[in-house]
Formats: C-alpha cells, sequence, structure tokens
C-alpha cells in the first residue's frame, strides 16, 4: 500500500508543483496591481497628460505669440515719439513671449517691407528642409531671373554659377544679398506661392510683389506680423529644433546692428565695448534683421533679457528718401522698450 501511495504521489508531483506556482502568479499580480493602483495618483501628478507609450515633448515654457496684457505707457511711449514725426507713417510691435505683455502702435498697418521681407522667407525655406521639400545641400542655379542689384555679391557672379540652398538662406540674411533672396522665392515655388503660405502663417500683411531689392517698396509687412514670424519659430509652434537652431543662429549672423541693438543698448546706458559685447555685459542678446531702401527703414529681432524672458519686436517707419529722422525714430523706440522691459 505505501509503495502504490508513492507511486501515486511521485506521479502527480509535477501537477501540484504547477498548481502550486500558478497560485503564486495569481498573488503576485494582485499584489502588484494593487500597489500600483495606490501609486498612479502620484505618477499622474508627476506627468499628467502624458502618454507613457509616446513620448510628448512640453513646450509650454517657451512661451507663445499671444498678446495678453499692453503695457500702455509704453504705448503711450511709442505714440509720443511717433507723433513729433507726423509725416512719418510708423508700425511698432513688442511682446514678452514669457507672459504676453505686448505695446504697440498701428501694429497692423501694411509699410513697405525691404529687406525685412527675408525674414518670414527664411521661415518658409526652413519649413521646406523640414518637410523634405529641398536639402541644404541642393544646388540652386544662377539665372538672369534672380539677379537683383543692391545689397550682396551672388549677383555678380557668372550665370550658371551654383550655391548650395544653406549658402544661399544664409547670405540672404547675413549680408542681406537681395540675388540670394531672389533664389529662395524661385525656389520655394514664387511670389503667389510664398504669400499664400505667409496667409497660413496668420502674416496677414506681408506680400510679396516683386523681386528684390524692390526700391520702390511695393513688397510689404507689418510690425505684427514681423513679430510674429519669429515669433512662430522661437516658441516652437513651426520648425523642428534643428531647422529653429539654424534660423536663430542665420538671423543672429546679420551683421547691421545700428538699429535695435543700437537703441536697446542706449535705453539701458549705453558701453564704451562695441555693440554686441556692451549688450552681452548687460545681460542682453539680440538676433535682427533689418531693412533699408532710403524711403523705409524696418528692425525686426528676437531680444533675449537679463532674467532670462525673451521678447520679440519689430519697428517700421517710411518716410522721405534717406531722412535721419526715420532711423533715429527706430532706435528711440527701441531704447523706450529696452526701458520698459528691463529685467523684471
Amino acid at each position: 500500500m505505501v509503495q502504490v501511495l508513492n507511486q501515486r504521489f511521485s506521479a502527480g508531483q509535477p501537477a501540484l508543483l504547477l498548481l502550486r506556482l500558478l497560485i503564486l502568479g495569481v498573488g503576485l499580480g494582485v499584489l502588484t496591481g494593487t500597489v500600483l493602483k495606490l501609486l498612479a495618483p502620484r505618477f499622474s501628478d508627476a506627468g499628467a497628460g502624458v502618454s507613457s507609450a509616446i513620448p510628448v515633448i512640453n513646450r509650454g515654457g517657451m512661451g507663445e505669440f499671444k498678446p495678453k496684457l499692453e503695457l500702455s505707457a509704453l504705448s503711450q511711449t511709442y505714440a509720443k515719439l511717433a507723433a513729433l514725426q507726423p509725416d512719418l507713417k510708423v508700425s511698432a510691435f513688442a511682446l514678452v513671449l514669457d507672459n504676453g505683455n505686448y505695446a504697440q502702435l498701428n501694429p497692423d498697418t501694411p509699410l513697405p517691407a525691404a529687406s525685412a521681407i527675408k525674414t518670414p522667407i527664411l521661415l518658409v525655406a526652413f519649413e521646406a528642409i523640414d518637410q523634405g521639400k529641398a536639402k541644404l545641400n541642393e544646388q540652386l542655379s544662377l539665372s538672369k531671373v534672380v539677379v537683383g542689384g543692391g545689397s550682396g555679391w551672388m549677383g555678380s557672379q557668372p550665370i550658371g554659377s551654383r550655391f548650395s540652398f544653406n549658402e544661399v538662406a544664409t547670405e540672404m540674411i547675413r549680408v542681406s544679398d537681395n540675388t540670394a533672396t531672389n533664389l529662395l522665392i524661385q525656389r520655394l515655388g514664387g511670389k503667389t506661392a510664398l504669400n499664400a503660405r505667409f496667409l497660413e502663417l496668420g502674416l496677414l500683411n506681408t506680400s510679396i510683389k516683386n523681386w528684390l531689392p524692390d526700391l520702390d517698396g511695393t513688397n510689404t509687412s507689418s510690425a505684427k506680423d514681423q513679430a510674429r514670424a519669429i515669433a512662430l519659430v522661437e516658441t516652437g509652434k513651426e520648425l523642428s529644433p534643428r531647422s529653429r537652431d539654424l534660423f536663430r543662429s542665420t538671423l543672429g549672423s546679420s551683421k547691421t546692428d545700428t538699429l535695435i541693438p543700437s537703441g536697446w543698448l542706449q535705453g539701458l546706458g549705453g558701453g564704451n565695448d562695441d555693440l554686441n559685447t556692451a549688450l552681452l555685459s548687460k545681460g542682453v542678446r539680440i538676433f535682427n534683421k533689418t531693412g533699408d531702401i532710403g524711403i523705409a527703414y524696418v528692425d525686426s529681432a528676437l531680444i533675449e533679457l537679463p532674467d532670462g524672458r525673451r521678447a520679440v519686436a519689430s519697428f517700421m517707419v517710411k518716410g522721405p528718401f534717406n531722412d535721419p529722422r526715420s532711423t533715429d525714430l527706430i532706435r528711440a523706440m527701441a531704447a523706450a522698450t529696452a526701458v520698459a522691459l528691463g529685467a523684471k
């Protein structure tokens, strides 16, 4: 009898062991589920709205182009400065991206964009890179159609010369090359296609009507559009992080710093060093693009403030040909903005 029982126990031992393992597994599963349920609120609080399966980049700290609280005193200062020169047409807009504080004067009035039209063109150019519609090393060929006079060196090269997309975009900003700009306009589908994209981006007063240099001022923009074009990139609403970095570095390569940067430094009390070094010593960096066709002057910029906030600003003035009052007014508005924003 004992031998028979031993045989039965031996034969059923694997099944019994499996049964015990199953019971142990169910128990651990219940215990684990209970612990995770208790901890779930903590995980939820730490990453509310974030899926564990799909990583989400939080862009909330990058600010937004959303005017909220008008800095009335600064807006009034713009108006008073402009009133001193009643024959000049002015459009001004400044916005702190971090909190929505803003100031304005005729922000949506279309005025000649001059070379400042190159800023929204640069935005669309890097969009094309992100979308795979163009490549940075793609070669663009110089033709008679796109050769433009005025600033830049590409127009003096032999017809048929080839330049990379990246070089063309860079020179369009660095030395404000008009031929480079025309090459990009052509490559991006022409004036009509670019104007349609500007509208989609909310740049309602920005339009290209003629090839550059456009000395008659037919290409238009507004101060608010100019500021918006820069903000769309800086806040992460447009462009990949890599293209955003390229946009910023390209904008920072601009050679002309006699308008917003100069005026900003005046507002901060000036400095003894060269302009950019003096601004850096006060904790400020400015990435800007100017425009100048004699009858109109523009400067639009991204400004890094000493306390880490970032602002966008644009000042546009139309007046008599080569009238120094136009540039003086832009510097005066920039100085007033520097004082108003400070480092609070």
